[in-house]
């Protein structure tokens, strides 16, 4: 499902590490980026197939009144670690398809490699930023206590193996300059 034409382009980091706001910094570039996260929301809230599909796992309190209802799909995801893999079977299919049918050729995605996306990409470029940092801006954004900030970090794969496994990798530490090290990407990839 790669372009032909132009290289896809997949932007990944851990929670906290600052992915997104990179993507802000790309578009700034004209560079146009799919929110895979945004993007499984969307679909699960409007897409009939996705409906009806969540609707047979979860079962009938998963939308009410056509509204998809967090709380039930959050708890039957607590519930086991298998419970997520077949709600993931379900969402992140949808979202591939999603993106090859969009003109993106850049996607932004905290789980690049746990949901198979590495396939579709030609490029990778991870995100990286000190544990300590992370924390602080996770707890800053949700509101969250340590602990919990610390619980998300942990249940994402290892942020040294997604950075061995990128192409590329940005340091988004709040001292090394973002955009000089975005433009020696950009550099490379149009070489």
């Amino acid at each position: 499902m790669k372009s032909d034409k132009y290289p896809v382009v997949a932007i990944t980091g851990g929670i906290g590490s600052g992915k997104s706001y990179v993507c802000r910094l790309l578009e700034q570039r004209g560079i146009r980026v799919y929110d895979c996260d945004s993007a499984a929301k969307r679909l699960m809230r409007g897409s009939t197939l996705l409906k009806e599909q969540l609707t047979r796992l979860i079962g009938p309190d998963t939308y009410i009144d056509g509204c998809l209802n967090k709380a039930a799909v959050a708890s039957f995801m607590m519930q086991s670690d298998a419970n997520v893999k077949k709600i993931n079977a379900i969402v992140h299919p949808a979202v591939a398809e999603d993106f090859f049918q969009s003109d993106y050729t850049w996607m932004e995605t905290a789980i690049l490699y746990d949901c198979g996306f590495d396939r579709y990409a030609d490029i990778v470029i991870a995100v990286v930023a000190p544990q300590e940092t992370r924390i602080s801006r996770i707890i800053q954004r949700d509101s969250i206590s340590r602990e919990k900030a610390l619980e998300w970090i942990a249940k994402q794969m290892d942020q040294q193996e997604v950075a061995r496994r990128a192409d590329h990798v940005v340091i988004n530490d709040g001292t090394q300059d973002l955009l000089s090290q975005i433009d020696r990407i950009l550099t490379k990839i149009k070489e």
